[in-house]
């Protein structure tokens, strides 16, 4: 239970969804169109089947009753105007839709601590609107040219269906801005769009009230020095940390592979460890400098610098073709690297 350690020792508790994710069996950016209501339950996204799921959960529950954690249940609810709980089963079955809307925590932890993590777990996420790529019909009043959509069980409706056409946007980049009106705004939703090139919503901004917009820019200015001073202060204590992560990084890849050189981890740990590189390196496993995480960015690291493989994909050898042409290239590098210089 690889995953439900990880998730345990991160955020103090490990919930079903941690664990199917870290396990890969539910795909992260499929789970987010599910909160926000784009998918009829979880069974619905999975990777595998709604039995492999339930296997999934004895396996978890058996492994929390060895770890002496407790149950602590929380509210799952969709990201849509009406807030509706959100379905994991196809079936709805009371009895998993319990077991996955459980949470577990240590029992050591105080319980204020407890009610705290459950109070934030069952927070109302916030409403989404959705910037769509084509035109759409609203279901509420048939119009075709809005530029705006919000979901809902019955299909997409325009924001003045939704009762959120008097807010106005704001678009994402000023992170103080952002957060000041949306605390100002007594209605507010995020708005997304869809990236084609990387399978995902995004975030493009908020849609807040208008006098929350004024409020906030009145605020930025005023303490606009102070803020400033505060992002440097801030800029080098992230330089510092990612300085010290990365040589633990490379301390790890030198007692993984002895016979790497030097200089070799060190290139290795900065190239995976760099801030929202979005490699192994920066995953949860690789901030743990888990051992198998590191030896994935080991691999990755040799498969682009000591192999042919960048040339094969250049010259339209599909990718799989590729990988398996070089895999005994890499498995010669690793063997040698594994014993010491």
């Amino acid at each position: 239970m690889t995953a439900a350690e990880q998730a345990l020792t991160r955020q103090r508790y490990v919930s079903p969804l941690d664990v199917l994710t870290g396990m890969g069996w539910v795909p992260p950016g499929l789970v987010t169109d599910w909160r926000q209501g784009r998918a009829p339950h979880l069974e619905a996204i999975a990777a595998v089947s709604a039995d492999r799921l339930t296997d999934a959960l004895e396996v978890l529950r058996r492994w929390v009753a060895s770890r002496g954690l407790q149950p602590s249940e929380v509210e799952y609810l969709a990201a849509t105007r009406e807030r509706r709980p959100l379905r994991f089963t196809a079936a709805g079955d009371p009895v998993l839709e319990l077991t996955y809307r459980t949470h577990w925590m240590p029992a050591d932890l105080p319980e204020r601590q407890r009610e705290r993590l459950t109070a934030r777990q069952s927070k109302p996420p916030d409403l989404v609107v959705v910037q769509p790529l084509k035109a759409f019909t609203c279901v509420g009043c048939g119009r075709t040219d809005a530029d705006m959509l919000m979901m809902e069980d019955a299909g997409p409706v325009c924001l003045s269906c939704a009762d959120l056409d008097h807010l106005v946007f704001l678009p994402a980049g000023d992170a103080a801005l952002t957060r000041r009106a949306k605390q100002a705004s007594r209605l507010s939703a995020v708005v997304v769009r869809f990236s084609r090139s990387r399978k995902r919503h995004e975030r493009q901004g908020l849609l807040v009230e208008d006098a929350a917009v004024e409020q906030a820019e009145q605020q930025c200015l005023s303490d606009e020095e102070a803020r400033a001073r505060r992002r440097d202060r801030d800029r080098q204590r992230r330089e510092a940390a990612d300085g010290r992560f990365q040589q633990e990084l490379a301390e790890q890849i030198g007692r993984l592979f002895p016979g790497c050189p030097q200089q070799r981890a060190a290139a290795i740990s900065r190239h995976t460890g760099t801030r929202s590189s979005g490699r192994v390196g920066r995953s949860a496993a690789g901030r743990a400098l888990d051992p198998d995480a590191v030896t994935r960015a080991v691999i990755a690291s040799v498969r682009h610098e000591d192999t042919a493989y960048d040339e094969l994909l250049m010259g339209g050898v599909p990718r799989e073709q590729a990988r398996e042409r070089i895999r005994g290239d890499i498995d010669r590098i690793l063997e040698r690297w594994r014993r010491p210089a």
